[in-house]
């Protein structure tokens, strides 16, 4: 089969099959190849969040292939969350203001009852100098620019969640407390409005702490207290950190829920 043609696609067109780029060491299945050029398509803002991409026939024209193969490329991407499928509609960007998106990355829920956002009050927002560790963990130079964010986090106005997160300055350049205050929708969504910056993954790290005195107080937990710690690192298109985020759980209503495939 021949490869495919990226009329109007972002990005290269996908080496021919069964013959793989130079210096590559193994090959790429074709509805790899179109999964990549529709993210590319993704990524450069072809399709914003929330528009209806092409339909199967109308991507296997373009990149001519069978639709066979656009429908396993977007199998892939549906289940990395990237699109969402709409029965009877279509085939969706994914965004983070849709209702389910908001707990894709909030993984603390009530013990009892319906998981719900938290209400947040915002501690500091301030832009400073990225600390050696979160450069390296931001992949970006010492001393770089980066946009510092700590925050209570409420549920039932019960404080739950103490959390500090460090931001590129380059991409959050403008982001201030008043406009983190002022929106109203949840923070992934602003990232995306505002700034272009869709969370797509994240790689966490969790381990169990004893509140210091600071947390306790934000917390209303008394020193030593047991709490939960995560470092989360957040990555968007082409696997570039955009977020560093450390967080402190309270976990006497509520716990850490993930599901395992």
């Amino acid at each position: 089969m021949n490869a495919p043609a990226a009329s109007g696609a972002a990005g290269p067109t996908p080496a021919a099959s069964g013959t793989p780029a130079a210096g590559s060491p193994t090959f790429s299945p074709l509805y790899q190849q179109i999964k990549a050029l529709i993210t590319q398509s993704l990524q450069s803002g072809e399709w914003k969040p929330g528009e209806l991409i092409p339909s199967e026939v109308e991507l296997a024209g373009r990149f001519k292939v069978s639709q066979g193969t656009v429908r396993k490329a977007i199998d892939e991407l549906a289940a990395e969350n990237l699109v969402m499928r709409r029965q009877g509609k279509g085939t969706f960007v994914s965004t983070h203001h849709e209702a389910r998106a908001h707990f894709r990355f909030l993984r603390l829920v009530p013990d009892e009852g319906v998981p719900h956002y938290p209400e947040s009050k915002f501690i500091e927002v301030k832009r400073v100098r990225a600390p050696a560790d979160v450069a390296r963990l931001l992949e970006l130079k010492s001393g770089d620019a980066v946009i510092f964010v700590k925050r209570v986090q409420s549920f039932d106005s019960v404080p739950t969640i103490v959390e500090e997160l460090w931001l590129p300055g380059l991409i959050f350049k403008g982001l201030t407390a008043e406009r983190l205050v002022e929106y109203k929708g949840p923070m992934y969504g602003l990232f995306e409005t505002e700034f272009g910056t869709r969370m797509i993954r994240a790689s966490e790290q969790i381990r169990a702490v004893c509140a210091d005195a600071g947390a306790a107080q934000l917390l209303n937990v008394a020193a030593g207290a047991p709490l939960l710690c995560s470092e989360r690192v957040s990555f968007t298109y082409g696997d570039k950190p955009v977020e560093l985020r450390r967080g402190l759980y309270l976990t006497a209503h509520h716990h850490y829920q993930n599901e395992l495939n």
